[in-house]
């Protein structure tokens, strides 16, 4: 039961499409929210987590069994180009589901996890048994559900949860990207660098960050943008495409820009959901995992020899065999499954990481990813 909670405890229940119910207590706000229930082995950064914009449409379970420690953060809070300081400007998941939640107790925040979820209208339930939870999807995959949080501690029916889920959109055909992307272009720039053309299908704020510290200036464009040239008189230097929500194969007018010759010829650099539509683009295919790869703690090999460990949140991926005669290679692989982590083109132009190189939370071994894009990004501004 949340530490903070003072009133009656409310009944709170998370309901999956096959049947299988996990109950709890509420908390957060009340309320039923549908979605894609999926679980993530990180042990720190849940604020990141939770402002993730990859897991809009997601009701997201933790594994780590105690949160709430450190509190939630102040709202609106930016830095000095104007990016939340978090990955986004609010919380993107449609519920939380933790085994147990703490007082909060840090210097830096503004209130706790529960009032947060509370003041987001986002639904939480705590005192669920996360590691059957989590065992169930490992073995049955990624499933569909209800988070219910009832306003008493009566618990809602079966048939209620049930009813509610089928008349719910299913995943994929939500327009996730819509809800977190940006509506108009938008530069940040601090030095004048190499400028670099973004298209942003909901990314988050560390990876802008990574660029700008690196002295580029960010064109932040909506995924259906056209990629120009140049704006406002300076030449594109490069290209980047970030993660976000949703099926990448949905997304057809951004797979059809980024294969225009004009666009390939970029120094071009693909993150996540960008690592799957720049194969998408060339020819590639992708597929749905079958419960994805949500953490801090995730391992990428590379063929010289090399292993970093990256934060990673998809749910789809790149089938390898399908980059035959696309112009593009493997170039990292998951050594626990074997799955596609990164590809690039012989002329080094491209290069894509699956996994998350600005790593907020979690580690940044993968920050040389930057380092070389942009100073390809230099040679040609």
């Amino acid at each position: 039961m949340p530490s903070d909670a003072l009133e009656r405890p409310r009944a709170g229940t998370v309901f999956l499409e096959d049947g299988s119910r996990f109950d709890g207590v509420g908390f957060g706000a009340t309320g039923r929210r549908v979605g894609e229930v999926v679980f993530t082995t990180g042990m720190v950064g849940y604020p990141e987590s939770l402002t993730d914009p990859s897991f809009r449409g997601q009701i997201l379970a933790f594994t780590y069994p105690l949160l709430g420690n450190y509190g939630a953060p102040r709202r609106g809070a930016v830095d000095r180009d104007g990016l939340p300081l978090l990955e986004s400007g609010g919380v993107q998941v449609r519920g939380v589901v933790v085994r147990g939640t703490s007082r909060p107790n840090h210097w830096g925040m503004d209130g706790s996890l529960d009032t947060w979820l509370r003041e987001e209208g986002v639904p939480g339930v705590v005192g669920v048994d996360t590691r059957r939870l989590t065992q169930h999807l490992r073995a049955h995959g990624v499933l569909r559900g209800a988070i219910d949080v009832a306003p008493s501690e009566r618990p809602t029916s079966d048939d209620d949860l049930a009813r509610a889920i089928r008349r719910a959109p299913a995943y994929p055909e939500e327009n996730l990207v819509a809800e977190v992307a940006p509506e108009r272009p938008q530069l940040l720039a601090r030095n004048g660098g190499p400028l670099i053309a973004f298209l942003d299908c909901g990314t988050k704020s560390s990876i802008v960050r990574a660029l700008l510290a690196r002295g580029a200036s960010v064109l932040r464009l909506p995924p259906e943008e056209p990629v120009p040239s140049r704006w406002k008189g300076r030449r594109v230097a490069g290209l980047v495409v970030s993660n976000g929500p949703g099926d990448p194969a949905s997304l057809a007018t951004t797979i059809e820009e980024l294969g225009r010759p004009s666009v390939r010829e970029l120094p071009t650099l693909g993150i996540c959901l960008g690592h799957q539509l720049l194969a998408l683009s060339r020819g590639g295919r992708t597929f749905k995992l079958k419960y994805g790869h949500r953490g801090q703690n995730k391992t990428v090999c590379f063929p010289n020899g090399r292993a970093v460990i990256v934060s990673e949140n998809h749910g789809y991926a790149v089938e390898p065999a399908s980059l035959a005669g696309t112009g593009l290679e493997p170039w990292a692989t998951n050594p626990d499954d074997g799955t596609l982590e990164g590809l690039r083109d012989a002329r080094g132009a491209l290069v894509a990481l699956q996994g998350h190189p600005e790593g907020h939370p979690g580690p940044q071994e993968a920050g040389f990813v930057f380092d070389e894009f942009v100073r390809r990004a230099r040679r040609r501004a």
